[in-house]
């Protein structure tokens, strides 16, 4: 059972106007040193108990980092050729050339439908994508 006081009865009501409130004559009861510190200070101190029940994920390395993964920062999907050929694309020996690599990507991806053949350079692609160019009459080389 929790018994609130009435504010007309708490203390900081008779202290309005009295600047330091009870608490002397020189800015006591201020500084950071009647906190216990400022910021994280004393987690592994005095402000223990704070930290194992409420911040319990605080210190220590979380999760895993796998140092051998490739991460595929920029891909382009298959659907997306069309509008990039007008651009960047070549016409080499009557094949329309699109050069990925040279353009900064790392993947192609399958999503989307292709209307024109294409030969496409790649460093990488999904299986789906090849099925795609190579359905229609086009290749991708990888490079």
């Amino acid at each position: 059972m929790v018994f609130e006081m009435t504010t007309r009865l708490r203390k900081v009501r008779r202290l309005r106007g009295s600047r330091t409130h009870g608490w002397g004559q020189i800015g006591q009861h201020r500084s950071a040193g009647h906190k216990g510190g400022r910021g994280n200070a004393g987690l592994h101190k005095h402000h223990w108990t704070r930290t194992v029940l409420f911040k319990e994920k605080h210190f220590g390395v979380p999760g895993f980092h796998n140092p051998t993964s490739k991460v595929t920062e920029k891909w382009i999907n298959v659907g997306d050729l069309d509008t990039l050929f007008p651009k960047h694309g070549k016409v080499e020996n009557g094949k329309n050339v699109l050069d990925l690599v040279s353009l900064g990507y790392d993947k192609l991806l399958g999503a989307g439908k292709v209307s024109n053949k294409y030969t496409v350079i790649a460093s990488a692609f999904a299986k789906q994508a090849r099925e795609k160019i190579e359905s229609i009459g086009g290749e991708v080389v990888t490079q």
